[in-house]
């Protein structure tokens, strides 16, 4: 792996998923980590969440883009989702680029480079009854129609211990090696959009078509760690039944292959990712999923070491 742009300390690559654990993420599509933060690191990240919370910004987004998940207090105690922190927070992002991340990232999915896609600040509020909580059976493919790749993944980071009590991610297994019975538009949309019914409806009818079981595994991640998924790995969560916030971030995470790509519905209208008003345009005018004001380089060779 060239690494011209980043390096590891000795004890960072002690830190690095093995070779069986990357073929364990490549059969199984999820993958628990060792301790990647350090606690101070965490309990910043915590601090720095809710100084975003009350309104501390470093940058806004120049536009709102139409899908723009983004919770403001007026919402009062519902599940918070937040995107693009990494860009609008210079201390979330700090710690959220932490080179360690990328790394390991690079590993699961077999690539030299490692750009952030998307980063959404997530806080589940200790309300058993409150339905914004339950986040149903999905993969976050289907929203990310207008990539490329089908080696992008995510990185789940709880700033806490993480358990089933709580509402921790919960994966799955295996589910990202299925044929999908048929692409309907209605996938493209995201998961908030959609009718909770119809999606755990989706995952069984994905199941029954690939002759597989449903196999639900919970990760139980303690502070510092954090779990991968395959972008293509079903995964959702359950109510918070803790007796305090279940803070994370959800950090989405593309190979340096990935690249725009015009994704048509049935009715001939091409779909949108919040990044088209957002980020520069390449030479064909299209969307660019490199521009690192939104996607910076984690891990490798930064772009301009290539030549196409």
């Amino acid at each position: 792996m060239d690494v011209a742009t980043f390096s590891l300390t000795e004890a960072e690559r002690a830190l690095l998923p093995t070779d069986e654990e990357v073929e364990h993420y490549a059969e199984h599509g999820w993958y628990l980590t060792r301790k990647l933060l350090t606690d101070d690191e965490v309990d910043e990240l915590v601090e720095a969440s809710e100084r975003y919370y009350t309104g501390e910004r470093d940058r806004r987004l120049p536009v709102r883009p139409p899908r723009l998940a983004y919770w403001e207090p007026e919402r009062g105690q519902v599940q918070r989702h937040n995107d693009y922190v990494h860009y609008e927070s210079d201390a979330l992002a700090r710690i959220l680029r932490k080179p360690l991340i990328g790394a390991v990232a690079a590993r699961l999915a077999e690539a030299e480079r490692i750009r952030l896609f998307q980063s959404t600040l997530i806080y589940k509020p200790p309300i058993p009854g409150e339905p914004s909580n339950i986040v149903p059976w999905h993969f976050d493919k289907h929203y990310w129609a207008t990539s490329t790749s089908e080696r992008m993944l995510t990185a789940f980071i709880p700033f806490h211990d993480c358990d089933e009590r709580m509402g921790t991610i919960t994966m799955v297994d295996g589910s990202h090696r299925w044929k999908e019975t048929g692409r309907q538009d209605s996938t493209t949309r995201h998961f908030a959009e959609r009718d909770r019914g119809d999606l755990d409806r989706m995952l069984e009818e994905n199941a029954r078509f690939n002759g597989a079981e449903v196999r639900r595994v919970p990760m139980l991640i303690p502070k510092g760690h954090m779990s991968f998924h395959h972008c293509r790995t079903y995964h959702g969560s359950g109510p918070n039944r803790g007796t305090v916030p279940r803070r994370a971030v959800s950090l989405h995470l593309q190979d340096g292959a990935n690249r725009y790509r015009q994704f048509a519905l049935s009715d001939g209208s091409a779909v949108a990712y919040n990044h088209d008003v957002l980020v520069r345009r390449n030479a064909a005018g299209d969307p660019d999923y490199t521009d690192p004001a939104y996607c910076p380089v984690l891990w490798g060779r930064d772009e301009r070491d290539d030549d196409a």
